[in-house]
């Protein structure tokens, strides 16, 4: 058994990708999660720069959830016209691998059975974290758990952030909605990859490998609005689109539709660690999805976290967690604040702003689409 022992606060993704990461790198690790189990979700897009990270702890998407496929997204109007169609070949070429999307589920699991039978503990909430002393004790309602390193991956409105940096905890709403589900693809034409721009509304179709299709939409309301009948709002809104998104809407099953309206942290937080605690994904660094960035910086966290923590000494995890807020801070800032500068384009209303912004991604020739991609897709890379 290994000397050296990590909690982990939360089993979402960036959670159990730490807690595999740090396993192969030789630690023992406990996972709580306070839900009683793994939730469903609905899909992720796994960009280049997540797929090459998973690579890094020798963890094949593909091959541990057998449902992963390609997805490069396009970007259609209402009508159906196009804007842009992604290059899938030029993408594997230019990033190794275009993005492959996969039920949230499917990869929650995948990296689920990467760890030892016990280390992933469902319906067990951590109270607080006492980091005080040389070893930081972990309060659960099942006793207090003694670690050398916490992984705080409890979301978007982290318990711990807030412990720990109560001046730098506030969310700041983006002004915008959104519905997410997986419905069956049987018998559903036209199924790309693709997002079409609305007037201040989004909808996007996701193909899976299942059988399946992950949607979403978006639109810019009041924050808690809360439609009284959620897929009546949907067909109000999206029913008059291009195929086959009306289709789509037909098979919705309210019980299944997620809404979340779109948050993301107001600052940055001073730093990533405090003494020995680490904060990873949206705890340390919520986003907005605009850029589809949020899953994929939560997995790049956790997989330079535990590279830097092995680097470190025994004695030497305080400095193998400045490490990391030093290798992490700024990457992740600069996305969350693009992310929400993405998510403005997306609110506009004008109509002369809407036609500009359709010209401007008719008319962006494929090599200048990427280099506005490279510094996201390529940015990724373990710290010496």
């Amino acid at each position: 058994m290994s000397d050296r022992r990590a909690v982990v606060v939360g089993a979402g993704i960036s959670g159990l990708t730490a807690a595999v990461a740090l396993y192969r790198h030789g630690w023992e690790v406990t996972v709580f999660e306070r839900a009683a189990e793994q939730g469903l979700g609905a899909g992720i897009v796994l960009a280049p720069n997540a797929l090459r990270a998973l690579g890094a702890i020798g963890f094949d998407v593909e091959q541990a959830t057998g449902s992963a496929v390609p997805a490069a997204m396009g970007v259609r109007l209402p009508n159906g016209q196009w804007l842009h169609k992604a290059g899938m070949g030029a993408m594997a070429e230019r990033y190794g691998s275009p993005p492959l999307a996969v039920h949230r589920a499917a990869l929650a699991q995948g990296l689920a059975a990467e760890l030892p039978a016990g280390a992933l503990r469902f319906g067990t909430s951590v109270r607080e974290v006492l980091d005080a002393a040389d070893t930081p004790f972990v309060r659960t309602d099942e006793g207090d758990v003694q670690a050398d390193v916490v992984i705080a991956a409890d979301g978007i409105h982290s318990p711990l952030r807030r412990q720990y940096f109560p001046a730098h905890c506030a969310l700041h709403y983006s002004g915008e909605t959104a519905w997410r589900t997986v419905i069956s693809a049987e018998g559903l034409p036209d199924l790309v990859c693709s997002e079409t721009w609305g007037r201040r509304e989004r909808f996007g179709i996701v193909p899976l490998a299942d059988g399946r299709v992950y949607v979403y939409a978006s639109a810019f309301v009041p924050q808690g609005t809360r439609p009284a009948d959620a897929k009546a709002e949907l067909i109000r809104r999206f029913g008059r689109w291009h195929a086959p998104v009306p289709a789509m809407l037909e098979r919705l099953d309210p019980a299944t539709l997620l809404q979340h309206d779109l948050f993301d942290l107001a600052g940055p937080l001073p730093r990533l660690h405090h003494g020995k605690i680490a904060w990873i994904g949206d705890a340390a660094h919520a986003m907005t999805p605009n850029l589809g960035q949020g899953g994929c910086q939560a997995i790049e966290d956790a997989v330079v976290l535990a590279h830097l923590l092995h680097k470190s000494r025994p004695d030497g995890i305080p400095e193998g967690l400045a490490a990391y807020s030093t290798a992490r801070w700024a990457r992740t800032d600069a996305i969350r604040l693009r992310s929400r500068k993405a998510g403005r384009v997306a609110g506009l209303s004008h109509p002369l702003a809407l036609a500009a912004r359709n010209l401007a991604a008719r008319a962006t020739p494929p090599f200048i689409a990427f280099r506005a991609l490279d510094d996201l897709y390529k940015g990724f890379s373990l710290p010496a």
